[in-house]
């Protein structure tokens, strides 16, 4: 049965593309109150295939030719956009095909991104096509007014090439007959505005979600909301975000798929003339031609950065629009004890007067790694659309609007106030972008505004040491005592947050007691049970002499307390045993580790990838967060046809267990046999059947076994624990 109906599932992708999902209340609103303008976001991925442009490009077409929610016209209408790929874009590995059909036919229509040059000899535009790898194309005078952005980049159009060969071989045969840059030709703001007031707020937040891409479901409130932070740019003049975090989380995505008026510049390093003006030729740099310009991979100390480029920038920033995302090398609670939060940020970036002008600091580590479930089969609007109606909200502003309900506290400062008055403006273009919402509407909107410029200016405190603290709060009319803001960091680490500040013992501890279980011992390797040991110890202590108290020894930390228990000898476990825990068996070993090898040729089934997996759960819970742990896996490639498999799961957890703090790296051996870990602490662990010591258990989500260790029956094996000899 499970096969017939994988084989009725693989039909349907294979024959249906146009197969209609299901369709939500959300879904059958938006595609009857904004015909036209919609498009099924699932098609997207379905018909790109291997065809390199951009997100926009595909939706405009899919929005001409496939927007009924009718499967058969779907069908179709996908059909036709697949035959226009197929005929008319062109792949860099064809272009020699395409130019032979250009000139036997006569004319030819291509889709490929077109970039304008003046030819200052000849008095005329010229045109090159990336991919068809022509160019000195003549392009007359009037498209290029109409279309400035050919002059910087270049945009990606649908262009008619005529074949006109004159004989004279210093002619270029192409001419330009029509160009048509595919993206919207008309503001359709008014009806835009009209149909807003038909959703409610959650279901306009959820229609701008399916917009980019995502199934709102799989997002919490405060995770939509900081996704819509990241489209303020699109929508907010002079508006300048910055987002670092782990990588996967899509940082880049919505700067390079969302919008034709957004550039997305990859690998950090720009230069002065590239950005601004060339002052040898005075050609108008990428600023100049964009709403938004993003830095992908922006941070990293190697880089360099031209000390008068970051001036330039300061500047600038007053007035224009940036992004900017990284991946961050370190989890929260290490750049927090450690160094701060622009840490991963270049040196000559790592100014003061630099980071003040940044009006929102997304938390990037908040973000989930971005997976296929979190992909939507729903409707959302024509990203095109959306970016030309928000690229003309532009030029609204509610930057004061919340203040007839809310005053901020008099001590923000003036770039305080300037960075939560852009950023609320700009979410209420995107939520409401009448301008017009109650108190408790925009009250979230005003939260999330104030946090992420807390955020930078917290960090720039800890930066400059003679920047001034300021009380980030709001009032509500009416209301006798202010509302204090925190950002979630904050929360979670106070001790680190506010490093430096006089803390309680129980705050310093905090929350972080929870991590080891309390109700589970460790296996000690000793002849007496563990046991009678911790009762013996009681005794000792009830009978010492009070002159001994007044030497207590300091407190230790709960990490320092499970190391305390480790102790050298043999473990053995019988057949069908329960009870047994990597906590139990590992924790107290590999306690306050800093670096850990774990050598086990028997990690190759998705199964042995799974304890792994929760190997490191047990390294996580009995490390501190505040330092990086370093956990090297030696072990043997799997059956040939399953390789591919064995190095995609184990990257997975390289990449989910790097955003936890613990540094994963992997090596295959075909020497290796016996099985082993060995910590930074002293500690060799032989482990007799390696980390395979459970035998097969129901997997079902819902069964406890999944989750809780000791309720699965083991297989016969031992283990060894010493200490690592001494070289001295």
């Amino acid at each position: 049965m499970a096969n017939e109906e994988q084989a009725d599932a693989d039909g349907a992708v294979a024959d249906g593309v146009g197969a209609v999902p299901p369709m939500n209340d959300l879904d059958r609103k938006v595609t009857s109150e904004f015909s036209g303008y919609t498009v099924r976001k699932d098609l997207v991925s379905k018909v790109k295939g291997n065809a390199l442009v951009p997100t926009y490009v595909l939706e405009y077409l899919l929005a001409k030719f496939a927007t009924t929610t009718d499967a058969n016209s779907v069908q179709t209408g996908v059909e036709h956009v697949r035959s226009i790929l197929a005929d008319n874009y062109v792949h860099r590995e064809e272009a020699n095909l395409i130019q032979s059909k250009i000139r036997e036919k006569g004319r030819y229509k291509v889709i490929d991104k077109v970039q304008v040059a003046l030819n200052e000899k000849l008095d005329q535009y010229e045109a090159a096509f990336e991919n068809l790898g022509i160019s000195r194309v003549v392009v007359d005078a009037q498209t290029v007014k109409n279309n400035p952005k050919l002059l910087v980049t270049g945009i990606w159009c649908m262009c008619t090439i005529v074949y006109a060969y004159s004989g004279d071989p210093k002619d270029v045969p192409w001419r330009l007959h029509r160009l048509m840059p595919v993206q919207m030709s008309h503001d359709d703001r008014e009806n835009y505005l009209a149909m807003r007031s038909k959703f409610t707020a959650q279901e306009w937040i959820d229609l701008l979600m399916q917009s980019v891409g995502f199934n709102p479901d799989l997002f919490s409130d405060r995770a939509k909301l900081l996704h819509l932070v990241r489209m303020i740019p699109f929508v907010e003049r002079n508006y300048n975000l910055i987002e670092l975090g782990p990588k996967g989380t899509g940082k880049s995505h919505i700067y390079s798929e969302f919008s034709p008026h957004g550039m997305l510049i990859s690998g950090g390093e720009v230069t002065a003339a590239k950005l601004f003006v060339n002052n040898s030729n005075g050609q108008i740099g990428l600023v100049g031609f964009w709403d938004t310009v993003a830095f992908d991979e922006f941070a990293g100390k190697t880089k360099k950065a031209d000390r008068a480029l970051v001036d330039i920038m300061k500047n600038y920033m007053a007035n224009k629009s940036f992004s900017r995302g990284r991946n961050t090398s370190h989890n929260v609670p290490y750049m927090l004890k450690n160094t701060d939060l622009f840490e991963e940020l270049p040196a000559q970036y790592h100014d003061p007067a630099f980071l003040d002008r940044i009006h929102y600091y997304v938390p990037g580590w908040e973000f989930e790694q971005i997976r296929s479930e979190m992909f939507t089969s729903g409707y959302g609007f024509v990203v095109d659309y959306l970016a030309e109606i928000l690229h003309n909200l532009r030029n609204v502003d509610y930057g004061l609007a919340f203040e007839k309900y809310f005053a901020l506290s008099s001590s923000l400062s003036t770039r305080d106030k300037d960075g939560v008055r852009k950023t609320f403006s700009g979410l209420m273009k995107l939520i409401y972008p009448s301008g017009e919402a109650t108190m408790d509407e925009m009250e979230p909107l005003l939260r999330c505004a104030i946090e992420g410029r807390k955020r930078v200016k917290d960090q720039l405190c800890r930066i400059d040491s003679t920047m001034a603290e300021v009380d980030f709060s709001y009032t509500r009319v009416g209301a006798a005592e202010p509302t204090t803001v925190h950002t979630l960091e904050e929360i979670e680490y106070p001790e680190l947050y506010w490093r430096g500040r006089q803390q309680g013992e129980e705050d310093v501890e905090g929350p972080a007691d929870t991590t080891v279980e309390s109700d589970e011992k460790p296996n000690l390797p000793v002849a007496a049970p563990a046991p009678a040991a911790t009762v013996s110890a009681e005794k000792t202590s009830t009978v010492t002499p009070p002159a001994a108290q007044p030497t207590a020894q300091p407190k230790l930390t709960r990490i320092e307390r499970a190391a305390a228990a480790a102790q050298e000898g043999r473990l053995t476990f019988t057949e069908d045993q329960r009870g047994v825990t990597y906590n139990k068996l590992f924790g107290a070993f590999v306690a306050g580790a800093h670096s850990i090898t774990i050598v086990d040729p028997y990690i190759r089934l998705p199964r042995q990838i799974r304890n792994f997996a929760e190997f490191l759960e047990t390294v996580f819970a009995y490390t501190e967060r505040t330092e990086e742990v370093h956990v090297h896996l030696v072990t043997a490639y799997t059956d040939a046809k399953y390789v591919d498999n064995q190095i995609e799961d184990l990257n997975q957890v390289q990449n989910l267990f790097g955003q936890l703090g613990i540094v994963v790296t992997y090596e295959f051996s075909d020497t290796a046999h016996d099985r082993s870990i060995e910590t930074d602490t002293g500690w060799i662990i032989a482990l007799g059947r390696g980390l395979d010591i459970f035998q097969q258990y129901d997997t079902n989500w819902l069964s406890p076994l999944t989750r809780q260790q000791q309720l699965r029956r083991v297989r016969e094996f031992s283990v060894i624990y010493q200490r690592a000899k001494s070289n001295g």
